[in-house]
């Protein structure tokens, strides 16, 4: 019997050990993770997210799987397209054409490199390119897109003759320091002096950050995150991508992955935290405050999960899209992708001519980047 792919509906009709056994063990990645995401409504379709995962079957037995979804719009990408969307639906108008919905491969609202194309074989996971390049054409759809993919799934889908796209992060390397101070060291004396000083202001106001694991996490604390978590978005006029019910469901499932921080003043928790974890790294992604204090963020957000991964002896904190502050956090720049499959030949044309544009002002902006590391030099 031909091994053929299959188009699903939801997460939820995978065998979840079949699914992590595929997977790099990324926790987002998780079957866990991505079957919360749906069963607390921050995916479907009310929300533009509609999950289509992809997955190829051999007697019952999964051995290939993407994460896909159908999608109607741009938000929670960290990949940005809008002025694609734009130009094609300029180009062809409403009668024509649209530019969604389109075919995404992603983490939802989450920046993560990891596997996209899980499968044990390159046979495997060349069978599910060619499936999303048939689904597109079968289906109209303008594009295909996969969105932060680690190396070999990279690789095959430049050797399928994907359109690349650059980008770059920020990460921190947990070089087997001993303590804070150890890595303190290996900075500037001006960004040593400068971390020195913003750690001094927010202890002498009495600021106590306190660590809490994901099996001793209550629903009160989670209650209160929220709240912090919740504020960050209405500061910015925006609504939270993530339900409240979501934080309880991954606490649940996967609470050896879950790492809350709480700031509190004058015995009041005035801040919160929660990051995403395994034995390698740590994915920084959630945080707010109800209470302005000079260098929170600062502490809560990197130098309190800094001395967890040297404490957790933890290689990588991932600290996700943007932010060039992170550098004289001891951060380093690092270069992301994306793969993009464009169905009509002549806007395809143009995006590449595009990228190889913005290739080249990329590959200047990372230089740059370079050059304003903070470690001492040798």
């Amino acid at each position: 019997m031909p091994i053929t792919p299959e188009i699903l509906d939801s997460f939820l009709n995978i065998d979840a050990a079949q699914w992590d056994a595929l997977s790099d063990h990324t926790p987002l990645l998780s079957h866990a993770f991505l079957a919360a995401l749906e069963t607390t409504n921050c995916v479907g379709k009310s929300t533009g997210w509609i999950p289509q995962p992809l997955i190829v079957r051999d007697g019952g037995q999964l051995v290939g799987a993407m994460p896909l979804y159908l999608k109607t719009h741009s938000y929670g990408e960290y990949v940005f397209d809008w002025a694609w969307a734009d130009a094609y639906n300029n180009m062809f108008g409403n009668h024509r054409a649209q530019y969604y919905p389109k075919l995404l491969s992603a983490i939802p609202f989450s920046p993560i490199t990891s596997c996209r194309l899980l499968a044990n074989t390159p046979e495997i996971q060349n069978i599910m390119v060619s499936a999303l390049e048939q689904i597109m054409h079968q289906h109209d759809l303008s594009s295909v897109h996969v969105l932060f993919p680690d190396e070999a799934s990279a690789t095959i889908l430049q050797q399928a003759g994907w359109l690349q796209r650059n980008g770059v992060q920020f990460r921190w390397e947990n070089d087997s320091f001993t303590d804070f101070e150890h890595f303190l060291t290996t900075l500037t004396h001006d960004k040593r002096k400068k971390i020195h000083q913003e750690r001094k202001k927010v202890k002498a106001v009495g600021l106590v950050c306190k660590h809490i694991l994901g099996k001793d996490i209550r629903e009160e604390d989670l209650d209160f995150f929220y709240t912090c978590y919740a504020n960050t978005y209405l500061e910015h006029r925006s609504s939270p991508y993530l339900t409240r019910d979501f934080f309880s469901e991954i606490v649940a499932n996967m609470p050896q992955n879950i790492l809350l921080i709480t700031a509190e003043l004058d015995g009041k928790a005035i801040a919160s935290t929660l990051s995403i974890y395994n034995q390698d790294t740590l994915y920084g992604r959630y945080w707010g405050a109800i209470q302005f204090v000079s260098g929170l963020h600062f502490e809560l957000c990197y130098y309190q999960a800094q001395e967890f991964c040297i404490a957790q002896k933890i290689q990588f904190f991932e600290g996700g899209a943007q932010g060039e502050h992170k550098l004289a956090r001891g951060f380093k720049a690092r270069p992301t992708c994306s793969y993009h499959k464009i169905a009509n030949v002549e806007f395809s044309a143009a995006v590449k001519h595009f990228l190889a544009r913005e290739a080249a002002g990329m590959a200047e902006y990372v230089t740059e980047l370079e050059e304003r590391a903070p470690f001492k030099t040798t």
